[in-house]
């Protein structure tokens, strides 16, 4: 999407600007700029002791629509919703007239991509489900989220958690797409309209995926679902969830969360036998650590009577009992997260 030029220039400011509201009369310090679009400049700014982000643009009306947007997320998920919380809505006064702005929740993390770069592919189903199960909340609501890429995602946490940075694409059901990115748009590949729809979000959720294999990317050449298609199928990274992907490009997927089932499915069918063999293998560990220490003190110890223990031998059996009792509470910390994490994708 090309750039509002006069948008960008009336709401440029430099770090160290006091941002102080005409109505409210909160100020926000200018840190630096985050990042900016065709409605205006993200900064993070300093308030009240602590961080937030800091959206400027000489529409009013954007901001308005923006702000609507934000009171959704929060009621679909409260104060951990896709989006960011909403802060503070005003405007500021300059010698140019009145520039509006709105401050909302700072989200730091990674990106989506490089998170999964971080810490590795077994991530990208878990954060897909949560995206599909936010968006399933989002669109009950009568919106659609419209430029859904990874530089809009951001990973939060512990626990990870995805959430969004930039809502300015989001519109309203049966609209027109206002903001898109061509590789992640249906129209681009010539497989469906700009019309704001569920099936234009989960078009955008499935190449996001296909993204997270190609993290350059690739240029359209033939188009079309062909070669999408191929492009899954050279990546064996996306054979587990090709179905799902090619379902999704081609807008078979009701709602998202026909799709995040239709995902937990394969999830469940490639990656749980792998995690009952691990949860086996981890037990088995653990008997064989008790059973050897067992049989080690056995035969430490002279028959028919009891070696009295040393200072130094006493000081060294507890600090084995120690790691002993690190090692098994590690273990079973590891099993509870693992079932938390299992519960949280029902």
């Amino acid at each position: 999407m090309m750039m509002n030029h006069t948008s960008k220039n009336q709401s440029k400011v430099n770090p160290g600007t006091v941002i102080t509201g005409k109505w409210h009369g909160n100020q926000y310090v200018v840190m630096k700029e985050l990042g900016s679009g065709a409605n205006g400049i993200v900064y993070l700014a300093k308030f009240k002791g602590m961080y937030a982000a800091l959206k400027m643009s000489d529409s009013g009306m954007s901001i308005t629509s923006e702000v609507n947007v934000l009171k959704s997320f929060a009621k679909v998920q409260g104060s951990q919703s896709l989006g960011p919380s909403l802060l503070d809505v005003d405007d500021w006064q300059t010698r140019y007239g009145l520039t509006s702005f709105y401050a909302m929740e700072y989200i730091k993390g990674p990106d989506l991509l490089t998170f999964i770069q971080q810490k590795g592919r077994a991530w990208v189903p878990i954060l897909f489900l949560q995206l599909l199960n936010d968006l399933a909340q989002l669109h009950s609501h009568g919106w659609i989220f419209g430029d859904l890429k990874p530089e809009n995602l951001i990973v939060s946490g512990p626990p990870p958690k995805i959430r969004c940075i930039d809502v300015g694409g989001t519109t309203k059901q049966g609209r027109s797409i206002k903001e898109f990115t061509e590789f992640f748009d249906r129209g681009y590949w010539g497989l469906g309209s700009r019309k704001a729809e569920v099936t234009y979000d989960l078009f955008a959720v499935a190449m996001i995926m296909i993204n997270t294999a190609y993290p350059k990317r690739f240029l359209k050449s033939e188009g079309g679902i062909v070669q999408l298609k191929q492009a899954i199928k050279k990546s064996p990274d996306l054979h587990p969830f090709e179905n799902v992907i090619v379902n999704a490009l081609q807008g078979r997927y009701q709602n998202a969360n026909e799709m995040r089932q239709a995902l937990l499915n394969c999830l469940s069918k490639s990656n749980s036998p792998k995690e009952k063999s691990a949860m086996r293998q981890s037990k088995q560990s653990n008997r064989m650590t008790k059973t050897n220490v067992s049989n080690q003190q056995s035969i430490n110890r002279p028959h028919g009577k009891h070696q009295p223990l040393t200072r130094q031998r006493y000081r060294k059996n507890k600090r084995k009992r120690h790691l002993l009792e690190y090692v098994v509470i590690s273990i079973v910390a590891g099993l509870f997260y693992s079932l938390y994490i299992l519960i949280k994708l029902q």
